[in-house]
């Protein structure tokens, strides 16, 4: 069964970036491409990127942050107002 997130969800414009990565830490473990349920990150060139269009299907949980040992990853939540909104379940 497939969920189509955009039926319980509505996004408000705004956030701006909140989530980068450092690639002067970052060892590529990979933990972020396994973590993500929404596969927003990817692996190309032997670097860890996250996709372009990131905050427009992040569902703003950081678990990608939270299990990054490396500490490559910042995340802060979208300036308020902004971002998901959960309106179903």
């Amino acid at each position: 069964m497939k969920i189509e997130i955009e039926s319980l969800t509505k996004r408000i414009p705004g956030t701006g970036d909140f989530i980068s990565i450092d690639y002067n830490k970052c060892n590529n473990c990979e933990r972020c491409l396994i973590i993500c349920v929404m596969n927003l990150w990817r692996k190309k060139d032997g670097k860890i990127h996250i996709i372009n269009d990131y905050k427009s299907k992040c569902l703003e949980c950081a678990a990608c942050y939270q299990v990054c040992e490396a500490e490559a990853i910042k995340f802060r939540y979208p300036t308020g107002g902004t971002g998901i909104i959960f309106e179903k379940g």
